[in-house]
């Protein structure tokens, strides 16, 4: 069993940043990939970031690329989501998920975060 929790979430103006946690339980932290993903109010959970069990790999929604940034710190048992350049657009909860295969598909992960909210005011 995989505990997500999610920090750092909210209201920021179009072109500011903001640093996303997900600080996770359990000793087995190493043998996940971490994924990131996004809904917006009446719209599906989106995949936004993914890194492999390694950290070696990692991917990237085409809207979020190249201003956001997925790491992980196995030491603190934590996943980051960095966005800079952020719009109105990427207003939504923002949700860290787990699970021991990488995939961009939200069907694939059996552990997710409950969500945190981030608002990109124009």
């Amino acid at each position: 069993q995989v505990q997500l929790v999610e920090s750092g979430g909210g209201l920021v103006q179009a072109g500011g940043s903001l640093r996303l946690s997900c600080a996770t339980s359990g000793r087995t932290f190493g043998t996940y990939a971490l994924a990131w993903f996004r809904q917006a109010p009446g719209k599906e959970r989106d995949f936004v970031a993914v890194i492999s069990r390694s950290g070696a790999s990692t991917y990237y929604a085409h809207s979020v690329k190249g201003r956001f940034t997925i790491s992980r710190d196995d030491a603190k048992n934590t996943v980051y989501l960095q966005m800079n350049s952020l719009k109105p657009e990427d207003t939504a909860v923002y949700y860290c998920a787990a699970d021991p295969a990488l995939s961009t598909i939200h069907g694939s992960y059996h552990y997710w975060g409950q969500g945190t909210q981030v608002t990109v005011s124009s």
